[in-house]
């Protein structure tokens, strides 16, 4: 079910973080969220574990290790994972001590699997709950043995995490489980796995009692707290002895320390009293006829299997019951446990719920075309009256035509049937509240992915801090900036070309050029402010200013000379030429426009670098005596060009820019 691989999700993200669980995913090629109880093929939750075990196997040598530890580690986060989904209560009172809890965990499973399948069913999944089996075997030096059955192999390290963190938790002991046994499952026909633990237990001390321990001298201080001690190990010591006394008298079997110490139950300051021994009848105070009556489903059977005994309601379901004699694996078989229909098997297992289902073909007519009838019996004995019914939800009585009054008035399953049928009703609704939340994630995750692309398509027409200010509705206000650098470029002969070729061949060229220049852009951190045919605007400095806007957009403008050598001219197959122009001086900057607004610069700055573009050479770098002059000191070759006569600024005295003295091609690129 969804549960476990959203409790294993939960633990690898807890621990490990989101990008491992995004990893871990996309190597199992799973989903990324799972629906409580929707039913998964088991290979999705063995290839998340295996796939964990790989990924985060980095600290130990082995990953077999590892993969112990880790599933141990699922197995201690599996138990807090319930106890917060709501089942903390009902964990609790399992039992009174660990045995007690082991031994009705598989009641517990039959319990979940009611409202489980029954969801199922209302979905048309009709899949069974396939759970794990325990049983539990109590040593005479007081360790267990727990065995476990599966029919999921290489699971079995998953348990002493269980195990281990409910002893802890609910009855304040530390145990160590050991595998004594792992085989081949012989003793039930329906589990491939029979691993056999050995449970010790140490009792665990809470913080006062250790600080006690650790701390306090062994001895007290006061004498009179002395004498008091030592009267009450003696009154103690007394009680035992006469308990003792009195056990051997009737029954001589040595108890262990323990054994006898649970038999005194104490009752205020010094009164020690005999645990409590039942009393019984010596024969049953109700006649037959009654008891058949009153039990309807019940059946008592012999060591031969021979029924000895049938209530009423069973009798008339199953007719042949009413010959006493007959051997009841001739009308029934057992579903649960998954073991043999013999008297060995049954006394082995006498702590399991169990579930007899009728034979479809024992059966009466009326019968043949509804489900079987199950009987679910609380545990069984050499005698064994079975006091369990007939159904457990609604569906289940409604499908073999049975009403809740064939159930005895005063047999609980009444009200389990009810009560159910009110919690299938949430676990319906809780359900599909499941499903919309995950189709709102899924919506939302598709929403969050737009949104980038939105904002990755803003952010190339606009600089970020400009486009959060439209976005968050405030008004972008103009900003002068005193020095920055910017760079104008064309392609000469462009008119030329595109008189001589296709528009798509003019298009193929300019994104190819402009491809490689924007790349460069990201290289040397400048902003692409716009192009215009063959032009292309860059500056540094603006809108974040900068000290090196100048050393930048040098290094830039190198970097589009190598660039534009990798572009072919569609007329004359040969790289094309761009010439590139470069001043520094103060500019304006703001927003243009509400429909397509455009971050623009404004000055005779901008006006100047388009002059040092136009007037430039092929293949060369123009730059003015100011670009120049920001240049002189900072590592690079230049060349004076002289003075020539620029349209609109008169005599004007330029440079070329050469080359990068410290940095490699390479460098310049933003290659490797």
């Amino acid at each position: 079910y969804g549960f476990i691989n959203t409790c294993l999700k939960s633990l690898v993200i807890e621990k490990y973080g989101e990008e491992t669980w995004e990893e871990l995913r996309l190597q199992a090629g799973v989903q990324d969220s799972f629906l409580t109880f929707e039913v998964y093929k088991d290979d999705i939750t063995m290839q998340l574990i295996d796939k964990a075990c790989k990924i985060l196997a980095f600290l130990f040598t082995k990953v077999s290790l590892f993969c112990q530890v880790f599933l141990r580690e699922f197995g201690q986060y599996f138990f807090e994972f319930c106890k917060r989904s709501g089942y903390d209560h009902m964990l609790r009172t399992l039992g009174g001590n660990l045995y007690e809890f082991i031994e009705n965990l598989d009641a517990l499973h039959s319990y979940l699997s009611i409202s489980y399948q029954a969801i199922l069913v209302l979905f048309v999944f009709p899949q069974e709950m396939n759970a794990p089996s325990f049983r539990v075997e109590k040593n005479e030096d007081g360790s267990m043995h727990l065995h476990y059955y599966s029919d999921r192999r290489g699971l079995c390290h998953i348990v002493p995490g269980i195990i281990g963190a409910a002893a802890l938790d609910f009855f304040n002991i530390e145990i160590s489980m050991e595998i004594v046994n792992q085989k081949e499952e012989e003793e039930r026909t329906g589990k491939k796995e029979h691993i056999v633990f050995l449970v010790t237990q140490n009792p665990v001390f809470s913080y006062k009692e250790r600080s006690k321990f650790s701390s306090s001298p062994r001895y007290h201080a006061d004498p009179e707290k002395q004498i008091e001690n030592q009267l009450n190990k003696e009154a103690l010591e007394k009680a035992k002895n006469t308990m003792r006394d009195r056990g051997s008298s009737v029954c001589p079997v040595k108890k262990s320390h323990w054994k006898t110490v649970r038999g005194i139950i104490t009752l205020g300051k010094g009164k020690l009293l005999r645990g409590f021994d039942p009393v019984y009848p010596k024969s049953l105070w109700i006649d037959t006829k009654t008891f058949c009556n009153g039990l309807p489903f019940h059946m008592v059977f012999d060591k031969e299997l021979r029924v000895k005994q049938a209530g009423v309601s069973i009798q008339k379901i199953v007719p042949g019951l009413q010959t006493m004699g007959i051997c009841l694996d001739q009308y029934f078989s057992i579903v649960h446990p998954e073991v043999p229909f013999t008297i060995s098997s049954i006394q082995k297992f006498i702590n399991s719920q169990f579930v007899f289902q009728t034979k479809r073909e024992m059966m009466p007519e009326s019968w043949k075309q509804r489900p079987m009838l199950e009987l679910r019996e609380p545990g069984c004995g050499t005698e064994c009256p079975g006091l369990g019914t007939t159904g457990r939800t609604l569906h289940e009585l409604e499908e073999r035509q049975m009403h809740i009054a064939d159930i005895a008035p005063h047999d609980v399953t009444r009200d389990l049937i009810l009560l159910n049928q009110q919690r299938l009703a949430e676990m319906e609704l809780s359900n599909q509240l499941e499903k919309k939340k995950e189709e709102l994630r899924v919506l939302s995750k598709h929403l969050e992915e737009e949104k980038k692309k939105t904002e990755a398509l803003l952010y190339a027409m606009l600089p970020q801090h400009v486009a959060n200010q439209l976005k968050e509705g405030r008004r972008v206000e103009a900003g002068e900036f005193k020095e920055c650098t910017i760079l104008f470029s064309d392609v000469v002969t462009f008119t030329n070309i595109c008189a001589q070729c296709e528009p798509i061949q003019i298009v193929l060229m300019l994104n190819s050029m402009y491809l490689r220049f924007d790349r460069l852009t990201t290289v040397h951190d400048v902003y692409k402010v716009e192009t215009i045919g063959d032009a292309y605007m860059v500056v540094g400095g603006v809108p974040v200013p900068v000290s090196t806007h100048a050393e930048r957009v040098a290094n830039f403008a190198l970097g589009m000379i190598i660039a534009a050598k990798g572009v072919q001219n569609p007329v004359s197959g040969n790289p094309i030429q761009i010439r590139v122009g470069i001043h520094t001086g103060p500019v304006l900057a703001g927003v243009v426009g509400e429909k397509m607004p455009r971050y623009c610069l404004f000055g005779d700055t901008v006006n100047i670098a388009s002059r040092m573009e136009s007037h430039g050479v092929p293949s060369k770098i123009h730059l003015s005596s100011s670009a120049y002059h920001c240049l002189k000191y900072k590592n690079f070759e230049m060349t004076e060009r002289g003075e020539i006569d620029v349209k609109g600024k008169g005599k004007m005295h330029t440079y070329f820019l050469i080359r990068n003295k410290t940095a490699t091609e390479n460098e310049i690129m933003g290659r490797p």
